[in-house]
């Protein structure tokens, strides 16, 4: 069988407003493109905040032919074999941290993953907005009360509220958690060095993938790990201000097929 020239290239795309756009429409020219990366051998996966849950219903648009990088990095799930390859989960201290957490910020909502269930403490706008786009519910509980071990955990507020409480869990328990933004109203924690960086990586060397043939675009904070493992960090326009202030090599937005476009910039290297 003749080789194809993506043979040996690793494409690794985030998902919302990277690849998917808000609307909910998937760029026509973005599924052609992926299919014609992976007809010339190239292996595309999806590296998504979300989790398994909330990631299945948009499988079919994703057309992936790898392990996906899941809640953050905490997870690389095999949808073809329909199994969980690695998972790193919270440490157990996560709900105490958060009940103390949140006396000092009464405005957050959170947003906690244990498994297939989602769990939910003092719901706001933002919360509401979220579930909804992805496409689940959720049962309200008590910090406390929600079984344990979770994947991720996620505060919803605005991003001015956010701040502070992200430097407060980086001083006071930088050891344990990453708390990094997915978006201005979204603050994601997974467990110390569960990130989308360190997962493509470990996707890659489990695929037998050189460093200089990974490639990854994102749009957001919590892509910035991934990007600096990219031979070349890609960002649709519509990244926000840190990414491009960081220096991502900028594609058309999200809705005008950011993703068709890297890939033809693929096309030229190879």
């Amino acid at each position: 069988m003749a080789l194809g020239k993506f043979d040996g290239v690793l494409l690794a795309t985030d998902f919302d407003d990277t690849y998917f756009p808000e609307s909910g429409i998937l760029p026509r020219e973005n599924l052609e493109a992926v299919e014609y990366f992976k007809a010339q051998g190239g292996i595309f996966t999806i590296s998504t905040g979300r989790a398994h849950r909330t990631f299945f219903p948009f499988l079919a648009q994703a057309s992936v032919n790898a392990p996906v990088i899941l809640s953050n990095g905490a997870q690389l799930y095999d949808f073809a074999k329909d199994e969980m390859v690695l998972e790193t989960t919270l440490p157990s201290t996560i709900a105490q941290d958060l009940v103390s957490l949140l006396e000092q910020h009464p405005q957050l909502s959170l947003e906690a993953y244990h498994g297939e269930d989602v769990y939910i403490w003092n719901p706001n706008k933002w919360t509401w907005h979220h579930l909804k786009k992805a496409k689940t519910d959720a049962a309200e509980c008590p910090v406390l009360e929600m079984p344990q071990p979770w994947g991720k955990a996620i505060l919803h507020q605005e991003q001015e509220l956010l701040l502070p409480a992200q430097a407060d869990i980086l001083r006071l328990w930088g050891e344990r958690y990453e708390a990094i933004f997915s978006n201005s109203h979204m603050l994601e924690l997974t467990a110390k060095g569960a990130t989308k960086g360190g997962m493509v990586l470990e996707l890659a060397r489990r695929l037998g993938i050189r460093r200089e043939h990974i490639y990854c675009a994102g749009d957001n904070q919590n892509d910035l790990p991934m990007l600096s493992v990219s031979a070349i960090p890609f960002a649709p326009a519509n990244c926000a201000r840190e990414v491009k202030d960081w220096g991502a090599k900028l594609l058309p937005t999200c809705e005008e097929g950011a993703i068709a476009a890297l890939i033809g910039e693929l096309d030229k290297l190879y």
